[in-house]
C-alpha cells in the first residue's frame, strides 16, 4: 500500500508539472494570450486606418472639391486667373 501511495504522489506531481510547463501548459497559454492581445491592438489600428482610407476614396470618387483640394495642396496647382503668392519667413544668420 505504501508503494501505491508513492506512485500516485509521483503521478500527481508529474501531472501538475506538465500542466504548468508542458506542451499547452499554463506558461504557453499566457504567452499566447499576450500575443493575441498585441495582435488585436494592431488589428484595431489597421481597421481605423482602412476606414479613413475608405472615406478618402469615397470622397475622391464623389466630390470634385476633394480632388481640387488635394491637387492644390499636394501638387501646387492653381486655377486660371489666380495669383499664387508664396510667403517665405526670413531666417537669422544661424539659419533659424
Amino acid at each position: 500500500m505504501k508503494w501505491l501511495n508513492i506512485i500516485l504522489a509521483i503521478l500527481i506531481l508529474w501531472a501538475l508539472f506538465q500542466q504548468q510547463f508542458g506542451d499547452g501548459g499554463r506558461k504557453e497559454l499566457l504567452a499566447k494570450q499576450r500575443l493575441l492581445e498585441t495582435q488585436q491592438a494592431e488589428i484595431e489600428v489597421l481597421i481605423e486606418r482602412n476606414e479613413k482610407l475608405a472615406a478618402e476614396v469615397s470622397s475622391l470618387k464623389t466630390g470634385l472639391e476633394a480632388i481640387e483640394e488635394r491637387a492644390r495642396s499636394e501638387l501646387g496647382m492653381i486655377k486660371q486667373d489666380e495669383t499664387f503668392i508664396q510667403v517665405i519667413n526670413p531666417t537669422d544668420d544661424d539659419g533659424r
